[in-house]
């Protein structure tokens, strides 16, 4: 008698970035990685790669339990990923302070498992860190923005600040979907 397993297969996707033509898979030189959860990865996609020394940005799931999962099983709330954005930067064009500036700013992160009209652990608020110095920063981050969004008359931050968990590719139709839909909907 035999056994067999079946292997999990990682998500198939495009290794160029639809915008810039960058390669996806690989962490250049010189580079660093930071990976942010808040909402609808299709727009917090491109608040990212808009920027200036961001290389290239992917979207995908971390912060879950099941391996190279699909977007319908993420959005089954079964798996316990987070729908997230990888940015790949240049920290000698842009920093990792001014990349949590924008994660504060383009979303509320006291809504808990949810963004607006998303609603679902998939869509919670996450800063996923790749180092000592990324903690830091973003814990000091949180620090400065509670008490403006206090005073904004908005509860307590609800975003997890945690080691960078496995990141696992989106379907390749999420990879820079506002770029390939202009009129797409996000939240």
């Amino acid at each position: 008698m035999s056994s067999s397993t079946s292997s999990i297969k990682a998500m198939p996707h495009s290794p160029q970035h639809f915008v810039n033509d960058r390669n996806v898979d690989r962490l250049p030189e010189g580079m660093e990685y930071a990976m942010f959860g808040l909402g609808c990865f299709w727009g917090a996609e491109r608040k990212f790669w808009q920027l200036d020394g961001v290389h290239v940005t992917s979207v995908g799931y971390s912060a879950g339990q099941t391996e190279h999962p699909s977007y319908k099983e993420v959005c089954s709330g079964l798996t316990g990923h987070n729908e997230v954005v990888r940015v790949v930067f240049d920290p000698k064009l842009i920093s990792y302070q001014a990349l949590l500036e924008i994660f504060w700013q383009a979303h509320n992160p006291t809504q808990g498992d949810r963004q607006g009209n998303d609603k679902g652990t998939q869509y919670r608020s996450g800063i996923y860190i790749y180092s000592k110095e990324q903690e830091k920063l973003a814990i000091e981050s949180q620090q400065h923005f509670q008490p403006l969004l206090t005073e904004a008359g908005l509860g307590e931050i609800t975003t997890e600040i945690i080691s960078a968990p496995e990141f696992y590719f989106a379907e390749d139709y999420h990879q820079q979907y506002l770029a390939k839909e202009p009129n797409g909907y996000c939240g």
